[in-house]
């Protein structure tokens, strides 16, 4: 059993790109991982969310310095804006999940995380430890250093608040007490368990300049990390661009920088330099008396590799790994090492020799107590004598003796049954509800984990020279796509049916019935049963036929009922399930596909927020100019609108007096360089009568604002409200925009959530009302988050209140305040 537990925990503690398909390792690099593996230091750097890290720093320090190093980000980013899409909140958290991991497969560092759920901006770390609980995530800073064992760790952040940002700063406060309480066997004692007590040698800040902001000294430690390395045939500053650039989801493509750079460190604790951040520390595998002699081992093995033919040092390799094998484990920073060196050593082994095998299931949906057909492929693609002794299969083993004869490519297919007790895919953080700011996970030796371990895997024991290893692939499903080639995507264990509901909220503004699609879909064949619901009181429900046939694999049924509330039907849920032969199911899925991540699903209870509100709407015609991604368009249509989307086509033609109003996505300013030229079209569709709903768009280097907006003059700041629940006042209770169609006051301000509002006006023309004044607490007031001016017989609105997030959340003042900014009147 202990032997299992430190297997999981050199496991977990280790985090792969793309855990669908072995990754090609060249000569060069297994030349850069033999000179890895014969340096024995290691660095972990500490920030706040995805794309805090020192994306220039983390390659030198892996590929330069030769140091293991990892990045530990409190959060997985799931409060940020999405550039690329529509996802918010958990999906997009998994998004950037993925992008994060996309970055660490090119900087070669290590990816952790803790429980922390990033609830949106925060502005001092108080309120962000109100929302995480510190101590539940100082808790897992600590089991991530104590497991990692780093002998140094940096911040990205300072404590004093200049990284601008309550999570950064709570970040740099976790990781001083994290540096202290990980060596602390008082602290978090549970831990001990499983791992020991680990204390670094020493804490540095990373500091900075950016923008006005510049806390770099001459006085601090400095490094030049601009160099150029021959193996990668890049400079630091070209892979610091490839890894910032994979944060796609945050606009954060950069340019390639070459030539000299220098980042300046502070330190913050620990024994005391001057010269550089590991400055009197033995990297070096002499650090250890007992394994004094692998050095030596090492360095014979360098000298002797030769690029063009690798398998001549697959014999040296063997013996330094039985080398490894025979370390004495009794000193615990020993023993982690030897777990990470016989992993490293492992895939040189199959990199050296030409070793390669895959596992591919036929189809990429697998059903628990259903059969699964498995293809394994080996090669040995160099001449090492290699024999495959047992394949254990995903529920059976086979013993074998076969002899790879060179180049020769083996397959082998397999008959399964995936047992029944297997779990869904799904984000380990995500199985079970969690509170805004803290994720919750059962398992604790999952905490720290990236993502999930493949859903199935097979195990290949291999004889290389001797030397016997079990070598641990995932079953994936591989196809050939016209377009992109080759294309591997993770197997997926799903329910035998799915259903998924056509919205996440439904929005009923009278005692009408509503009609409500649920989509059941078939994940193998001749799956028949009956949908059912339930629903809060006072609703009422009816289905002309709530059963089903699903004939193949794939098939999908549309059943649709009738929702009806009361004039006392209070919001709720509505949640439904299927019952298919004596069993029920009840998971819908969301699928996130882009091109630069692998594919992502997360599965979700199959329910939707019923809200009953008084609304009342005017004008029925909407246009709609999409900005980076938002469900506002879905939320007008729940309340009766006819929403248009106005292309590129249909602003050129300049009719737009059929529309009572005219939205602009989030951002849409920032992405679609077309407004530019639609400016004089949309100002004639307001001063013609039209009213022109804007809402926040940024004004900074993700996207800086080239173009006209209002019909005079405004500027987009960096002001924002971030608490969801601080005092709006109203500052003008008698203008149509609180009157018309809903009066508006304060309670309509009540339940929203993630905060109030971002990227407020400021510096507004006199022409412009201010509507609104609001602030976070201890902060002065803001006027800008909403400002209304007429113009000609129309009107201008400029919004940073988040209806982006508001709207389908079914927040109720949200929708009438939102209703009366497309409902002002013609001015006379």
């Amino acid at each position: 059993m202990k032997r299992i537990l430190i297997l999981f925990l050199a496991v977990l503690f280790r985090c792969s790109y793309l855990q669908a398909q072995s990754t090609a390792v060249s000569s060069a690099d297994i030349l850069q991982k033999l000179h890895k593996l014969n340096t024995v230091g290691s660095v972990l750097y500490i920030a706040a969310h995805p794309d805090d890290e020192n994306t220039r720093l983390l390659p030198y320090l892996t590929y330069e310095r030769k140091l293991r190093t990892g990045y530990l980000s409190l959060t997985r980013g799931d409060g940020g804006q999405n550039l690329i899409g529509k996802e918010q909140g958990e999906p997009l958290g998994l998004i950037r999940t993925e992008e994060l991991l996309a970055a660490r497969h090119i900087d070669g560092a290590e990816q952790f995380f803790t429980r922390a759920n990033d609830f949106g901006f925060s502005k001092n770390p108080d309120e962000t430890f109100g929302f995480w609980n510190k101590d539940s995530i100082l808790a897992d800073v600590v089991w991530v250093i104590r497991n990692f064992k780093p002998d140094v760790i940096i911040t990205r952040f300072p404590t004093t608040g200049e990284g601008g940002h309550g999570h950064h700063t709570a970040s740099a406060i976790l990781a001083i007490e994290a540096f202290t309480a990980a060596a602390d066997p008082k602290r978090f004692p549970e831990q001990l368990k499983y791992t020991e007590v680990w204390q670094a040698k020493r804490i540095f800040w990373n500091t900075f300049s950016f923008g006005t902001i510049n806390t770099t000294s001459e006085s601090q430690i400095k490094i030049d990390i601009g160099g150029y390395n021959p193996l990668l045939g890049k400079s630091y500053g070209e892979l610091a661009s490839e890894n910032r650039s994979m944060h796609k989801s945050q606009g954060f493509g950069t340019a390639k920088t070459r030539g000299q750079t220098i980042e300046y460190f502070k330190q913050l604790g620990g024994d005391s330099v001057s010269k550089d951040i590991f400055e009197n520390i033995n990297i070096s595998w002499n650090r250890f008396p007992a394994a004094a002699k692998l050095s030596k081992s090492l360095d014979k093995i360098i000298a002797k590799y030769n690029a063009q033919q690798p398998q001549l040092i697959v014999t040296d390799l063997v013996a330094f790994y039985k080398q490894l094998q025979a370390l004495n484990e009794t000193d615990a920073t020993l023993r982690s090492w030897k777990k990470y060196a016989l992993k490293e050593t492992e895939e040189l082994l199959l990199a050296s020799s030409g070793l390669w095998m895959e596992a591919y299931a036929a189809d990429y949906i697998a059903i628990p107590g259903n059969d699964i057909a498995t293809t394994v492929q080996i090669i040995n693609r160099n001449k090492n004598l290699v024999t495959v002794n047992a394949i254990r299969y995903i529920n059976q083993d086979t013993a074998c003796t076969l002899t790879l004869k060179p180049n020769e490519l083996y397959t082998l297919k397999h008959a399964d049954k995936l047992p029944k007790e297997f779990s869904y895919s799904n984000p380990y953080w995500l199985n079970q509800k969690h509170s805004p700011g803290l994720y919750t996970v059962s398992n604790p030796l999952l905490i720290g984990k990236p993502k999930n371990d493949p859903a199935a895997t097979v195990v290949f024991t291999v004889t290389i020279e001797g030397l016997q290893l079990s070598v641990t692939r995932p079953v994936v499903y591989r196809y050939t796509d016209p377009v992109k080639g080759e294309i591997y995507r993770p197997l997926e264990i799903l329910p035998a049916a799915m259903i998924n509901i056509a919205e996440r909220v439904y929005v009923f503004n009278d005692t009408l019935p509503k009609n409500i699609s649920f989509v059941v879909k078939a994940n193998m064949a001749n799956v028949s049963g009956t949908l059912d619901w339930q629903l809060p009181e006072d609703w009422r429900a009816t289905s002309a036929n709530n059963s089903f046939k699903l004939n193949a694999k794939g098939d999908e049924a549309l059943i649709t009922i009738s929702i009806q509330p009361s004039a006392s039907s209070l919001s709720g849920k509505i949640s439904a399930f299927i019952n298919v032969n004596g069993e029920r199911f009840s998971k819908g899925i969301t699928r996130i596909e882009y091109d630069h991540i692998p594919y992502q699903f997360i599965l979700t209870d199959a329910e939707a927020t019923i809200v009953h509100m008084d609304l009342r709407t005017a004008g029925k015609n909407i246009g709609y100019i999409p900005g980076a991604g938002d469900d506002v368009v879905a939320c007008l249509k729940q309340v009766g609108y006819n929403v248009t989307i106005l292309t590129d086509d249909l602003l050129d033609k300049g009719d737009l007096k059929q529309y009572n109003a005219i939205v602009t996505g989030i951002r849409a300013y920032n992405t679609n360089d077309r407004l530019q030229i639609y400016y004089k079209t949309l100002m004639q569709y307001v001063e013609q009568g039209g009213n022109l709903v804007v809402q926040y768009n940024t004004n900074n280097r993700i996207g800086p604002l080239l173009a006209k907006i209002g019909p005079y003059p405004f500027t987009i700041s960096r002001d924002r409200v971030t608490d969801e629940q601080a005092e709006v006042r109203i500052l003008q209770p008698a203008h149509v925009v609180f009157q018309y169609p809903n009066k508006i006051n304060s309670t309509d301000f009540n339940g929203w959530i993630q905060e109030r509002g971002i990227y407020f006006a400021t510096e507004a023309d006199t022409h412009y009302q201010s509507m609104l004044s609001l602030n976070d607490p201890n902060e002065k007031p803001h006027e800008g988050s909403l400002i209304v001016t007429p113009y000609g017989k129309g009107n201008f609105v400029y919004t940073g209140l988040v209806f982006f997030r508001e709207l389908p959340a079914g927040v109720p003042g949200a929708y009438r305040l939102f209703i009366n900014l497309l409902s002002i009147p013609e001015n006379k």
